[in-house]
C-alpha cells in the first residue's frame, strides 16, 4: 500500500511503494551528478546496499553522511581505526566492518587518482540510448558497468563490482533507465 496520494504522473514501477523512493526517483535519479565528493558518496552507499533494499540506504542516508563527514573523500581517507570503531558502534549506518573499511580505503583510492573521480567514472559512460520500454527491459550488468568494476579493481577499489557499478551509473544519470513513459525528464 502506498503511502501516498497519486497525482497522476506516470513513473518507474519502482517508486511508487514509499513518499521516499518517490522523492528520490522524481528529484534525484537518473540525473546527471558530478563532483568527485558526490559520486564518492553514491559509490559507497551503493556498496552499503549490496545485499539490503535500498530504502534502508535511504533511510539511513542522512546518518551516513553525518557519520562519514559529509563524504569528503580527503576527510574519508584519513579515517584511522578509532573511527572504524565509532562507525561499527553507529546504530544510524549500517554497521558491516567489510564495507566501511572498504568506504575508508575507497576514499584513499579516490583521493590519490591521477584524475578526478568523476573523470574516471563518466570516461565509461555509454552513449544515450532509448529509454526502456519496461523495467523488465533494463539490465543489471552492461558491457560498460563490466569495464568499468574491472578498472576500478585495477585502481585499488573495492565493493564495486559489475552490478553495483551499473546501479552507480544508473543513480547518476550515466544512463537513463527511467521507462520510456515516465514523466521525469534528465535532461536539461
Amino acid at each position: 500500500m502506498n503511502d501516498h496520494e497519486s497525482d497522476g504522473k506516470v513513473r518507474c514501477g519502482w517508486s511508487e511503494s514509499s513518499q521516499l523512493y518517490r522523492d528520490y526517483h522524481d528529484g534525484e535519479w537518473g540525473r546527471a551528478l558530478h563532483g568527485d565528493d558526490v559520486l564518492f558518496e553514491r559509490m559507497c552507499l551503493e556498496a552499503f546496499q549490496s545485499g539490503l533494499s535500498w530504502i534502508t540506504i535511504l533511510r539511513k542516508r542522512p546518518a551516513f553522511r553525518t557519520a562519514f563527514g559529509g563524504f569528503a573523500i580527503d576527510r574519508v581517507a584519513g579515517f584511522g581505526d578509532d573511527d572504524v570503531q565509532r562507525l561499527m558502534s553507529d546504530p544510524g549506518i549500517v554497521r558491516n566492518r567489510a564495507k566501511i573499511e572498504s568506504c575508508i580505503g575507497n576514499a584513499r583510492v579516490a583521493r590519490d587518482l591521477d584524475t578526478g573521480l568523476d573523470q574516471l567514472l563518466w570516461s565509461f559512460a555509454p552513449p544515450p540510448r532509448p529509454r526502456p520500454r519496461a523495467l523488465s527491459d533494463v539490465p543489471a550488468v552492461t558491457p560498460e558497468s563490466t569495464a568499468l568494476a574491472k578498472e576500478l579493481k585495477r585502481r585499488g577499489f573495492r565493493f564495486v563490482g559489475p552490478t553495483t557499478a551499473y546501479a552507480l551509473m544508473q543513480a547518476t544519470g550515466m544512463v537513463d533507465d527511467h521507462i520510456a513513459d515516465c514523466w521525469v525528464s534528465t535532461t536539461g
